[in-house]
């Protein structure tokens, strides 16, 4: 009869290392699963943070232009000829004629 609870025993521990392995191994692979979504997440974000950046230098660039277009067209020298050039504004007897730009 000991051998016979011998071989429950056993039975009992096999079984029991198996549940406790499917487990184990279930709560690994959701860890896994959650860290790998995370690091996906956050790669993501220095992607885009760089791509932000990039997009704030660009902004930061066409703001020095605009700053300095102002500047220019308080001008008046400056706006006269950039309304002759961009408009075709004349003066009184003046004849605009204009000449393609080759590119």
């Amino acid at each position: 009869m000991k051998r016979h609870n011998t071989k429950m025993s056993v039975k009992k521990s096999v079984k029991r290392i198996l549940v406790f392995g499917f487990f184990s191994i279930c709560i690994i692979f959701f860890v896994v699963l959650s860290v790998y979504n995370v690091v996906s997440q956050i790669v993501d974000k220095y992607k885009e943070a760089a791509m932000l950046e990039e997009k704030m230098a660009d902004l930061a660039s066409k703001e020095e232009e605009l700053n300095n277009e102002i500047i220019k067209l308080q001008d008046k020298d400056y706006l006269a000829r950039y309304a002759r050039e961009k408009y075709f504004y004349s003066k009184n007897g003046e004849l605009i004629i204009r000449i393609p730009t080759e590119n």
